[in-house]
């Protein structure tokens, strides 16, 4: 593998002023995916929102950054990581004033949708930058790293954005954003070196696949408004029939377009000619839709039903924050010296008993008994993934694809968690205020968390049958 002209080692203040700038960014968005969630309750509440009102609180903001982050990633590409990378942070920032500003769901739903695509323009690059400025020495340690201080920015979300709800309002959430967003800009601007693909004038120059974005994201759409809308209008109406045929259609649509361009597609078809990339993108679809949907019903059930503060459901995951802070590296170099089959097979199964024990929480529910073995067991299970499934999506393609390829990635993560938050609800009959009820949402989060261990053990069986690495080759040579 070859260095990078001025590769950045780890232990140098360049290669730390890198890192920060990619984990604050990265941090930034993983928060507002989390840290939502337990506002969902409050913002609910004072906005007078409904199931499909929280629903669409969420889901704008992963729709249009599960849509449009390989877009962002092949912008990055082409006309520089660290310039598009700088133009979503601002984007970010902007968005997040908006939501905090909102006065109805309406104005809050659009804020996240905005919001989403400046999420879609920084997430790919905050890694890509990562593997293009480090020296191949360094990555693996880099790449360790960014995955578990991004996930503990994602743990601690709940935390902080609990204090804030409580102490402040709902509405800090998004504000907290501006002061993160002028530092991650200062950090980019001094320490994180440019970079894109040198073969970008062979593959297409600076035209772009317009047609597949908006064909990608009009697939999602679709699907996802039928999801949502299903329990108000009912699943043989017109208007969820036909978003479910638009969206299906645009995505088939979206494959037939992709592998017409070829190389000049947003996502080449030769990302695929390879084993390992596609099955560690379907495993990724399904561990990250079983988590979006634990943490969408965890935070109201314990909020609504259980009855405690906010402060109190984010502190419920601190075991989670305190397991990635120590684990990740730690996980990414065990995958590098056994291969990532072991740990992407035993880390789904540990998660999904984490969430079976959490099933039978309810009022008057002790955290140390009843919450603390579940989620020390799920926060294990997400430690053994991350770090051994971001690098090793990274090594099963060439370099000059790492912005596309974390694009893609983190499109199946999005797109995981976005199809979760919309059909559980639908799956377990909760809609209208049914969150506020207390009967209705334990018995609708119980059967919820059946569901997102059931994907746990899917992801475990694909990864325990189809991951493999052949003696003597590393994971990257599986191309």
């Amino acid at each position: 593998m070859t260095a990078p002209a001025h590769a950045l080692r780890f232990s140098s203040g360049a290669g730390r002023g890198a890192l920060l700038a990619a984990v604050l960014a990265s941090g930034m968005v993983f928060l507002d995916s989390t840290v939502v969630n337990v506002a969902l309750p409050r913002l609910g509440a004072e906005l007078d929102a409904t199931v499909a009102g929280l629903q669409w609180t969420v889901n704008g903001y992963a729709l249009t950054l599960a849509a449009f982050v390989l877009l962002g990633g092949a912008l990055g590409d082409r006309f520089g990581r660290r310039r598009v990378f700088l133009v979503g942070v601002a984007w970010f920032g902007v968005a997040s004033v908006a939501c905090g500003l909102a006065q109805d769901t309406g104005a809050l739903v659009a804020a996240r949708f905005f919001q989403g695509a400046g999420g879609a323009l920084l997430t790919p690059g905050s890694l890509a930058v990562l593997q293009a400025s480090f020296h191949p020495d360094d990555r693996g340690r880099a790449i360790g790293a960014w995955s578990g201080l991004s996930g503990v920015s994602a743990a601690l979300g709940p935390f902080l954005g609990g204090w804030l709800i409580d102490t402040l309002s709902w509405r800090w959430i998004f504000f907290i954003n501006v002061p993160v967003a002028v530092g991650v800009v200062l950090a980019a601007l001094r320490w994180v070196p440019e970079s894109r693909d040198s073969d970008a004038s062979r593959t297409g120059g600076k035209r772009f696949d317009v047609a597949g974005a908006l064909l990608g994201a009009l697939g999602l759409a679709g699907v996802t408004y039928a999801l949502v809308d299903a329990p108000a209008r009912g699943l043989a109406s017109a208007p969820v029939l036909v978003a479910a045929l638009v969206g299906l259609l645009a995505a088939v649509g979206f494959a037939l377009l992709e592998r017409r361009r070829g190389d000049a597609a947003m996502l080449p078809v030769g990302l695929f000619t390879g084993r390992i990339f596609p099955v560690l993108n379907v495993f990724t679809v399904a561990v990250y839709a079983a988590l979006g949907g634990f943490t969408f019903f965890l935070a109201v059930h314990l909020q609504n039903a259980v009855g405690w503060s906010a402060l109190k459901t984010g502190l419920a995951t601190v075991p989670m924050t305190v397991l990635l802070l120590l684990g990740s590296a730690r996980a990414g170099a065990l995958s590098a010296k056994i291969g990532p089959r072991v740990p992407l097979t035993a880390g789904p199964v540990v998660a999904a008993v984490g969430l079976l024990l959490l099933r039978p929480v309810e009022a008057g529910a002790s955290y140390w008994v009843d919450v603390l073995p579940g989620v020390t067991l799920f926060g294990l299970g997400l430690t053994l993934v991350v770090a051994p499934l971001t690098a090793s999506v990274l090594a099963a393609v060439p370099d000059r694809f790492a912005g596309v390829a974390s694009g893609f990635n983190n499109a199946a993560s999005r797109a995981g968690g976005l199809l979760a938050v919309a059909a559980l609800p639908l799956l377990v009959g909760l809609s209208g205020t049914g969150y506020a009820q207390r009967a209705e949402l334990t018995a609708a989060y119980r059967e919820a968390l059946g569901w997102c261990a059931g994907l746990l053990l899917a992801g475990a069986a694909t990864a325990a049958l189809l991951v493999r690495r052949p003696p003597g080759e590393g994971v990257a040579s599986q191309t």
